[in-house]
């Protein structure tokens, strides 16, 4: 009898209807087939659509929709409707604060509409059309570039977006209203689509007795519609700049170009084609640098010779490790171990540019910057090389390199502040102007500055294979500009004299991951500056990093041009937790 119950109670339970909380994630498949539709409403959170390609055997993939939840809701407050050629998702949190991010996958071609608040949308793949309408809320479309047709517009604000494809100009409409129009196709041919007069005249609203156009097979439709969003197109997020409005190239600017190095270039190519196109066009074509070509029949050849390696050790922190001794390296080429005949610490002078921010939000302490700069040249070693270089909007470089500490003491009484920040191009112009002259000597940079960034053209992730291929070493000091305000105020008249000697950091949790990652790329040191005596206290640290390298020398069987380690050079030490970094090889036959 108990069973008898037992089994009746749970056929009641299974009847009914009961909602259930979500808390975390939850993954439900939809019934999406080629061609199908899906419509997303989400105003609490963002929202990523991702186009799947069939496999090997031409089968879709299974449509899944992926809900993230910040706090547990419950499973009505987020609304399917599907049936097997439309999907619908409606996000109703009854707790308005509650943050809800969708991740759906749909198989190609499908085509989807979207309807956002604050929240970021990312379109990816191969779709027929893409409809997203947000408030503020970033929408990044990735996808394929055959035969695009896109209808940007913008409600309540000038237009703010960052393209990889050529777009068509701005037009200003009725009501406040800014919209671009067009269509962009790989093949040359094609010809860009013309505004319709009678739809501009109407704030960009299709006419009610307009014909629906036929869409192409192939075509990627795009229909954005934003009141005050940005808009990307095959540009990633972490790509864009600080500064999106297109504007005349810096000093800084140009001198990338003039660079060659593609990766920074695209990027200002994107912040400002107009005026890239205008500059790169006058330019020679560039000649790179020969590099290690190994030719074929040479890879057995044995020539004997003896190398010497400039080589730098840290540990886990990025710390130069000292005290290090021949019995503590060993040295290999192509897996084969070499005799390590000598280690001795390397006495070769470093050229070392100090990067100054010199932008209007320092512009009221020209004289702490004037100091802290001041100090810095006296602390670095006699040997070393120092040019001064200053930078808001722009840079200027303020010496060239000189050992000669009396004239780069003069040079900081020659300088005003203001303006905006362009840090990342500083730094991208600083390695590929300045520093790349000396590749395979030893090279350094050392930044005081806020860390904040406003007006590059370059975005802060395009810079990271540039100064990994530099060899250049990053030592960021981040002094927040309201320890440079306290060390402008006399102590003696202020509010709280013990309060203004150790007035706390301020940096923006951007900057001060930027700043690790600057140092972590580079093998330097990032010092978020808390107390304005640790200035003083890094430019010793980085003093005695900068003169602890060794120079490794050993018997080599393999032929490369001088300054050129060979890729088959593997030297390592003996220490637990230690890294070799190898910055240039001389060879003596």
């Amino acid at each position: 009898m108990k069973t008898l119950w037992r089994n009746l109670l749970f056929l009641i339970l299974a009847g009914c209807s009961y909602v259930s909380n979500i808390d975390g994630q939850v993954r439900r498949e939809l019934s999406l087939g080629t061609g199908s539709t899906i419509e997303v409403v989400n105003r609490y959170g963002k929202v990523a659509v991702t186009a799947v390609a069939a496999g090997e055997s031409g089968k879709a993939a299974t449509p899944v929709l992926t809900a993230v939840v910040k706090n547990a809701i419950a499973e009505d407050e987020i609304r399917f409707t599907n049936t097997s050629g439309l999907a619908r998702v409606e996000v109703k949190p009854v707790n308005r604060s509650n943050r809800v991010d969708l991740s759906i996958t749909v198989p190609e071609r499908s085509r989807v509409k979207i309807t956002s608040a604050d929240g970021e949308v990312r379109i990816v793949g191969d779709l027929a059309s893409a409809e997203v309408t947000t408030e503020t809320g970033t929408i990044a479309a990735d996808v394929p570039t055959a035969d695009v047709r896109y209808k940007l517009v913008w409600t309540e604000s000038r237009p703010r977006f960052l393209s990889d494809l050529e777009l068509e100009q701005v037009k200003e409409g009725s009501a406040g209203k800014f919209s671009i129009k067009g269509k962009h196709s790989s093949v040359e041919s094609a010809k860009a689509e013309p505004f319709d007069p009678e739809s501009e005249a109407e704030g960009n609203d299709t006419p009610k007795d307009a014909k629906p156009k036929v869409q192409r097979a192939g075509t990627v439709s795009l229909d954005f519609t934003t009141a005050r969003g940005i808009i990307l197109l095959n540009v990633p997020p972490n790509e864009v700049m600080s500064d999106l409005r297109e504007r005349p190239l810096t000093e800084a600017a140009k001198a990338i170009i003039r660079s060659g190095d593609t990766l920074l270039m695209d990027a200002i190519r994107r912040a400002s084609p107009k005026y890239f196109g205008d500059y790169s066009r006058n330019l020679p074509p560039y000649r790179r640098e020969p590099g290690l070509t190994i030719l074929p029949g040479t890879a057995g050849v044995k020539v004997s010779s003896i190398k010497t390696a400039s080589v730098r050790v840290t540990d886990m922190q990025n710390r130069a490790v000292a005290g290090l001794t021949a019995d503590d390296f060993e040295a290999a080429e192509s897996g084969e171990a070499r005799e390590v005949l000598s280690v001795r610490p390397t006495t070769a002078p470093v050229n070392l540019v100090l990067l100054v921010d010199v932008s209007g939000s320092v512009e009221n302490y020209v004289t702490f910057i004037r100091k802290a700069a001041r100090a810095f040249v006296n602390t670095v070693d006699p040997r070393d090389r120092v040019s001064i270089i200053l930078f808001n909007e722009d840079v200027k470089e303020l010496t060239e390199f000189t050992v000669d500490k009396g004239k780069l003491s003069e040079s900081l009484d020659t300088f005003d502040a203001g303006g905006g920040t362009a840090y990342y191009d500083a730094i991208g112009y600083t390695v590929t102007e300045v520093l790349r002259p000396f590749k395979g000597e030893r090279t350094a940079i050392v930044v005081l500055s806020d860390g904040d960034d406003n007006r590059s053209f370059l975005p802060f992730d395009s810079l990271m294979g540039t100064i990994e291929e530099s060899g250049a070493l990053i030592y960021p000091l981040y002094v927040p500009t309201s320890l440079i305000a306290a060390a402008a105020t006399d102590p003696a008249t202020a509010v709280d004299p013990l309060r203004s000697r150790y007035l706390s950091s301020d940096l923006t949790s951007k900057a001060d991951g930027e700043g690790k990652k600057l140092a972590e790329i580079s093998g330097g040191v990032y010092y978020r500056i808390t107390q304005l005596s640790q200035i003083q206290t890094a430019y010793d640290d980085i003093a005695a990093q900068l003169r602890t390298a060794y120079d490794v020398t050993f018997k080599s069987e393999v032929s490369t041009p001088d300054g050129k380690p060979s890729p088959r050079l593997r030297i390592r030490t003996k220490r637990p937790n230690t890294s070799v970094q190898i910055r240039s090889v001389t060879t003596r036959h």
